[in-house]
């Protein structure tokens, strides 16, 4: 059983990064961005084929696998970070005062397009991770109880906590964390104060899909592959924990990640594996009747 919480915990922290994504432009839009998961395919896809490159060209063996790795999540970062200001740009903003089923139907109708795009271009066999995790950050892990944790998982579950206490001290301590709070409230008086409330939006895309990269090469890492279709149940599940936790809720958000990740590796454990994409749905369910607004509540701005 505690092999399948450490297990959980590892799954639950990327789903928790994902689940940022959705989160924060859920707080400024009210809009659930179904294309999310198909930008953390795109980022998937861009670390695999950096790394690649960089073994291929012998730049991991001069410079080592480490760096590689980071030089790979850069540019996965600013793959993604394109495709989410694109996506923004052009899917999004011309519908921003459309009835609220239009900008919904263009997001869902992205997420098919970014898929099938990457499909063609890239095919659809999986591309495979080019280096095993122990040649990149070696043997040994940590001794837990008697489960001995690899360093993979060490390294996923420290870099999600990094990025999510990160991106939640952007939010609150710096200029633009408090337009994009100040946005979320009240868009029309963010303007009138002087925010650049478009570029608020355009920016908090850019974060969400450049965490979606980070999640993305990580779960690339730890399934040792990118497909194209692996955003699809990556971005359910990851707006599943979003809902859990209080969709709009950064806090809820992370919580909501790690719970889900528990949740579906002790049921894997309880009820087998064969149910494994049955278990999100469960709780999705189950969250939706109990308590509709998630554990943590849904941030709804106040308006006086």
């Amino acid at each position: 059983m505690l092999q399948s919480l450490v297990t959980g915990l590892v799954q639950g922290s990327i789903y928790a990064v994902v689940a940022l994504g959705y989160t924060m432009v859920y707080g400024i839009l009210l809009l659930i961005n179904f294309a999310h998961g198909e930008i953390l395919m795109v980022g998937a896809y861009a670390s695999v084929l950096a790394f690649a490159t960089l073994t291929w060209s012998g730049a991991v063996g001069s410079l080592g696998a480490l760096p590689c790795l980071a030089l790979s999540l850069l540019g996965a970062m600013a793959v993604s970070g394109l495709y989410g200001f694109t996506l923004e740009k052009t899917a999004y903003r011309p519908l921003r005062h459309a009835p609220a089923l239009s900008p919904l139907i263009s997001a869902i109708g992205m997420s098919i397009l970014l898929q099938n795009f990457v499909r063609i271009y890239q095919g659809s066999a999986p591309v495979y991770f080019p280096a095993r995790s122990e040649e990149i950050f070696g043997t040994g892990g940590l001794s837990l109880g008697g489960v001995v944790v690899p360093p993979l998982d060490l390294f996923i579950v420290l870099t999600s906590v990094a990025l999510m206490a990160g991106l939640y001290a952007f939010v609150q301590r710096t200029r633009l964390g408090k337009a994009m709070r100040a946005t979320s409230q009240d868009k029309t008086m963010a303007g009138l104060v002087g925010i650049s409330v478009d570029r608020v939006i355009s920016v908090t895309f850019v974060i969400g899909s450049v965490l979606a990269a980070v999640a993305g090469m990580l779960l690339a890492l730890y399934t040792t592959q990118a497909k194209f279709d692996m955003g699809f149940m990556a971005g359910l599940k990851a707006f599943t924990a979003a809902v859990l936790g209080g969709i709009g809720n950064l806090r809820g958000a992370m919580l909501g990640g790690v719970l889900l990740g528990i949740a579906e590796s002790v049921g894997i454990q309880v009820f087998g594996a064969e149910y494994r994409e049955v278990y999100a749905f469960v709780v999705l369910l189950a969250v939706l009747i109990l308590r509709p607004r998630g554990l943590m509540g849904e941030r709804l701005a106040e308006k006086v």
